[in-house]
């Protein structure tokens, strides 16, 4: 997550929009009302619909479109509610809403929604810029030292992808181990080699 947020009140002209993500170099803008609570987000593609409709003849597709390429301040233009993500929400919870939200940053809000940063699609990529010993250290402290049966299991993480091989006494772990490193943010993949005693 990012700290350092560039936000706009709901009177902030077009044109500043504008500049603010080119001079950033951010695809969103997020919208701001009385001591920092979210209200809306101001995306690269609001501020399209001007030029869109430009000179546009004919029936336009959907009045909130017409109403877009008529707007000048960033209330006008905001696309609200905001999709946000709670600051103490998993990486995979904020992945989640913005693969079926369809955005690439949502702001980081607090219980109240005051803006605590943003996170991008790079940000949550990060995660598996982990090393593997880092990886494997984590699943060994998170995952491994908890099932008391898994001190025949040996693990090895190459490349992201953790591999569980030696014996398990109780097959049924199986699967809440996977989801258990799964779970690790980072883990690219799990993969067994197990046998039964």
């Amino acid at each position: 997550m990012t700290h350092t947020v560039v936000a706009v009140g709901r009177d902030a002209p077009f044109k500043e929009l504008v500049e603010l993500i080119d001079q950033w170099k951010v695809s969103a803008l997020p919208v701001l009302e009385g001591e920092g609570r979210v209200v809306g987000v101001v995306s690269e593609a609001d501020l399209l619909a001007k030029e869109e409709f430009r000179g546009l003849t004919g029936p336009m597709s959907e009045l909130a479109d017409l109403v877009k390429a008529g707007a000048v301040t960033a209330g006008e233009l905001m696309s609200s509610p905001a999709v946000t993500v709670h600051a103490d929400a998993p990486l995979a919870e904020a992945a989640r809403i913005m693969a079926r939200r369809r955005v690439k940053r949502l702001p980081v809000v607090d219980a109240v929604g005051m803006l605590q940063g943003v996170v991008s699609r790079s940000d949550l990529l990060k995660v598996f810029l982990r090393s593997d010993e880092e990886l494997a250290d984590e699943i060994r402290r998170t995952v491994l030292a908890r099932v008391p049966t898994a001190s025949a299991v040996t693990l090895g993480v190459t490349g992201g992808v953790a591999t569980l091989s030696g014996t398990l006494r109780d097959r049924a772990l199986v699967p809440v181990l996977a989801q258990a490193v799964r779970s690790i943010a980072g883990v690219v993949d799990v993969r067994f080699d197990l046998s039964h005693p």
